[in-house]
Order: C-alpha cells, then sequence, then structure tokens
C-alpha cells in the first residue's frame, strides 16, 4: 500500500526500518526540522530524518505540517493513508478530513495515553504492556483501535530493551493492519490513564519512596533521559543503573556533575555518600 510516514523519536525511526526492511517503504517521510541539542547546542537532525536519509527515502522537514506547502507535498506522494508514529505536534483538521491516518502507540489503549506510555509503564510497575494501531482523531490518543498487540515487562526492563520490543511489535501490527481491512473499535473512556511527559520532577529520585519505585524510575529512563539524585550542593547525580538490597537503592553506575559515567564504588571512593541519612 502506499503511505507516507509522519514520526520523529527513536521509536518512530525503530519501526520505520523495520517496516523498510520487510519490504515496505513509504513514498514519503515527514519529520520535525533540525533542532540545537547537546552543550554545544549545534544543530542536529531528528533520529527518523537520519533513518531515512540511510534508507534513501524523500524526506521533508516542514515547521508546521498542516502547512500548505507540507500539505502539497504530502498530496504529491500520492498517498493511500498516512502513518504517524511520535511525531510530536499536532496533525490538523486538514489531514485528518483528507486521510485515513494509523497511529502506532506503544501501550494498549486506552491506558496510558499521551507522551511517555513506556516510561509510565514501567514507573507504575506493570507487568505487561503492548502496541496499539489506532485512528488518528482531533483527540490526544483517543481515537478507535483496529489492531493490539501485548507485550510482557521483565523485571529487569528498561526503556531500552522494553522499546526495542515495541518497536518490532509495533512494525509486524502496522504492516498487518495496511494490509488487510481495518475494523475499528471505540476505546473505553472510562479506563484512561494518561502518560504526561516527563519533568525534571519526575527525573529527581526521592529517597524517602520506597526502594522499588526509585528503581523502577531508573529503569524507566534509562538509557534516554536518565533519573538522577540532588546532591547537598544543588547540582545532580545521574544514576544510570540501580538495584534493590534489603529494601534499599543501591546505585550500580551514576554519572557525575560534569564528569564520566562510573561504578557506584568508585564514585564513593571520592565523594560523600549522597544517600547517607536519606534513606
Amino acid at each position: 500500500m502506499d503511505f507516507a510516514y509522519l514520526g520523529t523519536s527513536g521509536f518512530a525511526a525503530g519501526v520505520l526500518r523495520r517496516i523498510c526492511e520487510a519490504g515496505s517503504a513509504p513514498r514519503l517521510v515527514v519529520t520535525r526540522p533540525d533542532r540545537p541539542a547537546g552543550r554545544g547546542r549545534k544543530l542536529a537532525a531528528p533520529p527518523v530524518a537520519e533513518a531515512a536519509a540511510g534508507l534513501g527515502l524523500e524526506l521533508i522537514q516542514p515547521e508546521d505540517v498542516n502547512s500548505p506547502d507540507a500539505l502539497e507535498a504530502i498530496g504529491a506522494s500520492e498517498p493511500a493513508l498516512l502513518v504517524v508514529c511520535a511525531y510530536g505536534a499536532l496533525v490538523g483538521e486538514a489531514l485528518l478530513d483528507r486521510y485515513e491516518i494509523l497511529n502506532i502507540h506503544p501501550s494498549l489503549l486506552p491506558r496510558w495515553r499521551g507522551a511517555a506510555p513506556i516510561e509510565r509503564a514501567i514507573m507504575a510497575g506493570d507487568t505487561g504492556t503492548g502496541v496499539s494501531i489506532m485512528r488518528l482523531t482531533a483527540g490526544l490518543d483517543s481515537g478507535p483501535v483496529c489492531l493490539a498487540g501485548e507485550e510482557p515487562i521483565h523485571p529487569d526492563d528498561t526503556w531500552g530493551s522494553l522499546s526495542a520490543r515495541l518497536e518490532e511489535l509495533g512494525a509486524q501490527l502496522l504492516l498487518e493492519a495496511m494490509g488487510s481491512p481495518r475494523d475499528y473499535v471505540e476505546q473505553d473512556e472510562g479506563l484512561v490513564t494518561w502518560a504526561d511527559k516527563i519533568s525534571a520532577a519526575d527525573r529527581t529520585l526521592d529517597p524517602s519512596l520506597p526502594a522499588d519505585a526509585q528503581e523502577r524510575v531508573v529503569r524507566a529512563l534509562s538509557p534516554h533521559v536518565g533519573a538522577r539524585l540532588e546532591l547537598a550542593d544543588g547540582s545532580f547525580l545521574g544514576v544510570l543503573a540501580a538495584h534493590e538490597e534489603d529494601g534499599l537503592l543501591v546505585p550500580d553506575r551514576v554519572l557525575p556533575p560534569g564528569g564520566r559515567e562510573v561504578d557506584w564504588a568508585d564514585y564513593l571512593r571520592g565523594h560523600d555518600d549522597p544517600l547517607a541519612g536519606r534513606r
């Protein structure tokens, strides 16, 4: 089926690579413009732009996907439908009215609507999640679902390990949905939970919370965002990996302010224990 693909994040790039490897490449890829990133604030391409370039796909990066120029470029590719995956910007009525739009969402909707469904599922201690293929509507992740698949969350899963499996599942479900008639089922609004965007407060570990809850935050934010501990001077110690031991959170790998990743034992040789007296 001829389609255009709208996506931005690393997750969306992973799905794009997988569907192309399966022999189903989009006619056009649409992603966000390059943005300043990193300490040097140099312009960096979104992961989907890099993936599209590597795959030799036609690519546009409009400031506004709903602009006349973007609509014209999408229309010129003559897609039978659009696919959206973690695009990160509003898709307006002009596109919604013109095309059937499939959205790949990494949760079992209506649980975990919103920007951070993988992180929130791990943080909440869910034992399972999945991917939903839904029809995009004006509401946030509220459209009817045509296909869904489940994926267990293992006790040692990080965002990185779980998202990789969900990329694969999402690609499989998308190809299935595009290749067969789609029967949409409305979501149960009474079962909705929200996966809000990860904030600075979400990243900062609270030593007063149970150790298992803190450990889930570390896993949920590894390796892409990173959990952290606030130090006495107001700076932050990144916590890249940790485990629970005797009811306490024990870091395994940490990232000192302005430094390099080190083992916890090595960090303690030159620093006071930031958790002392706060557990």
